[in-house]
């Protein structure tokens, strides 16, 4: 049992090295992504934004929406429900810890 403690811990530093070497990479790629997309917007995002949601009820009222495919229709369903998912947690959960209500 010493001689494979020791063995591990003479392979430490090597291991350890190997692991930070792989993840630094991907730790790089996920900063990257995540400046971007958890970044709130900016002012000069709001003419995108009104023209979005724009076009949305102009899409609604002209009846647009019924002309998705099934895998539009499918992948909007997802993200609805991901949406009211996300907010029944923040809202209804969040308030309340394990044992009971916050004080």
């Amino acid at each position: 049992m010493a001689k494979a403690v020791s063995g591990l811990v003479s392979k430490g530093p090597s291991l350890l090295k190997g692991f930070i070497d792989s993840a630094t990479p991907k730790y790089h790629l996920f900063v990257k992504y995540a400046k971007v997309e958890l970044a709130p917007p900016t002012p000069a995002d709001i003419p995108q934004i009104r023209s979005g949601i724009q076009k949305l009820l102009t899409g609604f009222r002209t009846g647009k929406w019924k002309e998705a495919t099934v895998k539009e229709a499918w992948l909007d369903s997802l993200v609805t429900a991901e949406v009211v998912f996300w907010f029944f947690i923040g809202e209804c959960i969040g308030k309340r810890s394990i044992v009971g209500y916050h004080v």
